[in-house]
């Protein structure tokens, strides 16, 4: 069927604007934060596709070996009309859902959702080349902002992988599974991948990798910075750190100033006294039971729930009641 022109909710000036907002709202906060979506740029998703690749990075291999083994079960539990993906990327993953899909039989949608018109365009085409009796409905949007923009009608299967959810603080994680249910109807189902708590000894190396790719992806958000809105951060003053929270069960991303600084970005100055952190990014660790209960709070019911064989990662399967 070929793919169908980008449906586009979220404009090049709506992230020029958030951007600026993040910015200034996080580095005039008492402890200076930014968020971790704006690592990626295009060096930023490359470093990414490269940090999921180091052996000490486990969530992508724990999870694609679960969606290996339960993709056909996932498609007869479900029988799903339309497979829509939350925070697309490349789609490759979800690739092992669309291939267990087609052998089943009945699905006729895939919608991908994510804020990269050019990786949109690339993976759709690419999707639409790959499955030629799939209709491919891309959407660029913001899986916090725009899932009443997902179409309706049909059993929907919404997935959510990759740990992205652990990126959202237990209110946003609150709020957004209580939105995603709102733009489901009762039946529809959504499938959601959640690193799990373990020793911090196999979780901590994942997130400070010995190669440094790691810390020069965190970086990056400066980079992203400076080039957007003509600030002046010194990327390589600032050490890259991981460190587990064991209260909040989550481990934390933070750029530390080597030395005393004052950058300049939008119409502030900004210091940093030596020893300074700027966290860029939460990534929560979840038990079973814990997911669980977020996702009945929400309004949903959890009948199925896999892991790896070495019980590292988990994937939800719930459906909307």
């Amino acid at each position: 069927m070929g793919a169908e022109p980008l449906e586009i909710y979220l404009e090049e000036h709506d992230l020029a604007t958030g951007l600026r907002d993040d910015v200034r709202t996080g580095l005039t906060a008492a402890q200076k934060w930014l968020p971790p979506k704006w690592f990626y740029d295009a060096r930023g998703s490359a470093l990414f596709e490269e940090i999921t690749r180091l052996p000490e990075y486990y969530p992508t291999r724990a999870e694609r070996s679960v969606l290996v083994g339960r993709a056909a079960d996932i498609a007869a539990v479900t029988g799903a009309k339309t497979l829509i993906e939350l925070g697309s990327g490349s789609s490759e993953k979800t690739r092992l859902l669309l291939d267990a899909f087609t052998r089943h039989g009945g699905l006729g949608t895939f919608v991908p959702l994510d804020v990269s018109i050019s990786a949109l365009r690339q993976s759709t085409a690419q999707i639409a080349r790959d499955y030629p009796g799939l209709r491919v409905r891309g959407i660029v949007g913001d899986f916090t902002r725009q899932l009443d923009r997902l179409p309706t009608g049909g059993r929907r299967l919404v997935a959510f992988l990759g740990g992205t959810i652990g990126n959202l603080l237990p209110a946003e994680r609150a709020e957004f599974l209580a939105a995603m249910r709102a733009a489901l109807e009762t039946g529809d189902w959504l499938l959601i991948g959640t690193d799990l708590v373990k020793d911090p000894s196999v979780i901590v190396p994942a997130y400070d990798d010995s190669a440094g790719v790691t810390a020069e992806f965190n970086r990056n958000v400066l980079h992203v910075v400076n080039r957007e809105l003509g600030a002046d951060f010194d990327p390589g003053s600032f050490d890259h750190v991981a460190l587990w929270d064991p209260e909040q069960e989550w481990i934390e991303m933070r750029l530390r100033a080597t030395r005393p600084m004052r950058v300049r970005v939008l119409d502030l100055t900004v210091d940093f006294t030596e020893g300074e952190d700027l966290r860029t990014e939460v990534s929560a660790k979840f038990r079973p039971e814990g997911i669980a209960a977020e996702l009945a709070t929400a309004g949903f019911a959890v009948p199925q729930f896999w892991t790896d064989r070495r019980g590292l990662f988990g994937v939800s399967l719930a459906q909307a009641v």
